[in-house]
């Protein structure tokens, strides 16, 4: 059998195409001592790769040219010659885009089906529930019957913020771009308002919704669409910065707002951040996360894609707003 991987073929500018994947077949490398063989079988694909893809600094190294992608991945263990892991185990990890990985385990966490379904440990008991869960919490801090504003909202890390914040008493408002977005957003999970920026004046809408301003801002967007959230939050507004999917793909970075004398009168904190910076409480959370779900009080949904062949198509669909929830590509059982 040979081992079939995704090399990042070329540097996109703007949007990526079919032609920034090369597949590439390779012999699978036998584990030696210390090593183990894992087989993939879930593959996240996530908005942050699309900056990974430019070669420039950032709080990532970026992908390397005629190298294989990388990113959260769950896989089973085929052989092994470590002790610390045994046939059958499954590991969740930061792994390569590619069917077999031969390595020594570091970095590897095993992760128990019984607890929750698999594909959770890549979603809402992973880095993207972690994500909501301390940039809502830590920086957010949402208090009762204050006005929170997702954008993003029915993304796999929106999503759960908006929950969060309603469980912390807050009113919640969410933006996302159908209307099967709107109604799932509406009717599952209870937001108090939804506005569609592809239909609706985003500004206007938003002074309807947010009759008492805005009180935390989680912003998964940028763009013109911050621009008018901005534009209404209270005095001690808290901003967490956690994505900028509307900039990602522009050659050249847009002028925008100065927002200093914004952040000055109304004594805001706007903070971006990564998900690493609190992995001392990532026990702790995973924990509190878990209960919710379990309790039904977060709920969550997945948009899985069969076959490795599409995993390109599946990061692709994120950049037209394909997805409900967590993006995936199912690899094998």
């Amino acid at each position: 059998m040979k081992n079939e991987k995704i090399m990042l073929a070329e540097r996109p500018k703007g949007l990526p195409t079919k032609d920034t994947f090369r597949f590439e077949n390779e012999d699978i490398k036998e584990p030696s001592e210390g090593e183990i063989l894992l087989k993939t079988l879930y593959i996240s694909v996530d908005p942050y790769m699309r900056s990974r893809m430019n070669d420039k600094e950032s709080y990532v190294p970026p992908f390397k040219l005629d190298e294989p992608l990388n990113g959260g991945i769950i896989a089973r263990v085929e052989k092994s010659q470590n002790d610390a892991f045994q046939e059958g185990d499954i590991v969740t990890g930061r792994l390569p885009w590619q069917r077999y990985t031969t390595t020594d385990g570091d970095g590897l966490q095993k992760i128990d089906e019984s607890i929750a379904p698999l594909t959770a440990y890549l979603g809402v008991l992973g880095l993207t529930g972690l994500t909501a869960y301390f940039g809502l919490l830590h920086i957010g801090e949402p208090k009762e019957n204050e006005t929170v504003v997702v954008s993003g909202a029915a993304g796999a890390v929106g999503m759960v913020v908006g929950q969060i914040a309603k469980l912390k008493g807050a009113r919640v408002v969410g933006i996302a771009g159908s209307k099967q977005k709107i109604d799932y957003l509406k009717e599952e999970l209870n937001f108090d308002y939804v506005i569609n920026y592809k239909e609706d004046n985003v500004l206007a809408s938003l002074k309807e919704a947010c009759p008492n301003g805005v009180d935390v801002y989680f912003d998964n967007v940028g763009g013109s669409i911050s621009d008018d959230v901005l534009s209404l939050i209270n005095k001690f507004a808290r901003i967490p910065i956690c994505g900028q999917i509307s900039q990602y793909n522009k050659e050249e970075a847009e002028r925008v707002p100065r927002l200093q004398p914004l952040l000055l009168t109304k004594s805001a904190l706007m903070k971006g951040f990564i998900v690493g910076d609190y992995a001392d409480g990532f026990k702790e959370a995973v924990e509190e996360l878990g209960k919710w779900v379990r309790d039904g009080k977060v709920k969550y949904e997945e948009n899985i894609i069969g076959g490795f062949e599409n995993v390109p198509d599946a990061f692709l669909g994120l950049f037209s707003g394909d997805n409900l929830g967590k993006q995936l590509v199912k690899v094998d059982e």
